[in-house]
């Protein structure tokens, strides 16, 4: 096992263009590479809403992704604070890998984006977190080490990385939220290969 799930949401582009940065930090690892998956859309009513398969970008994550990968770093724009409804509704069909401890031991970390800069960044990160240390991940974050995390205007928490679209869509990712979201993604594919060897 020698990928790390990058799993994301995203509604406008933001937290894609976050999690194809955490890729590039995974890939940077010798012997690690990403895997990007996303998530369809969820709808109120009960019926299909999306192809099985997307018309365009990364294929949608499967429980298989989950098992098969060695850590796990994971993206949701915030909505009122909480994860994307989308990354909820993959998490909560996870209750059978849960009880077969699937993904125990092995690493994750987090990322989100927000329209304002107060915009619910830190509780997005730890709503996220949570079902992942249900599942006995080893959740980890961004430490005070990185410089970037000092010096940004924009996103950027200890939790994991942000982006601030400051309502623009789209707006690019600044030069600290990229640094912060491939250091995220370094960080974790380093510590899935150290628990592998």
């Amino acid at each position: 096992m020698d990928d790390i799930l990058v799993l994301y949401y995203s509604r406008n582009g933001a937290t894609e263009a976050l999690a194809r940065e955490v890729c590039k930090g995974v890939d940077s690892v010798d012997g690690m590479s990403a895997r990007l998956r996303t998530v369809p859309q969820v709808s109120a009513v009960t019926e299909a809403i999306e192809n099985a398969v997307p018309d365009s970008g990364p294929p949608y994550a499967t429980n298989a992704d989950l098992e098969e990968c060695a850590g796990l770093v994971m993206g949701s724009p915030s909505n009122f604070g909480n994860m994307a409804g989308s990354l909820k509704h993959f998490l909560d069909g996870t209750v059978g890998d849960w009880l077969r401890g699937v993904a125990v031991g092995k690493p994750a970390g987090v990322f989100a984006s927000t329209g304002s800069l107060h915009g619910g960044q830190e509780t997005t990160l730890i709503s996220m977190s949570i079902p992942l240390l249900h599942h006995g991940m080893i959740v980890v974050g961004l430490p005070y080490s990185e410089e970037a995390l000092s010096t940004t205007r924009s996103g950027g928490t200890p939790y994991g990385p942000t982006h601030v679209s400051w309502n623009r869509d789209p707006d690019p990712l600044s030069d600290e939220e990229k640094e912060l979201a491939r250091a995220l993604g370094k960080r974790v594919a380093d510590i899935a290969r150290r628990l592998a060897d």
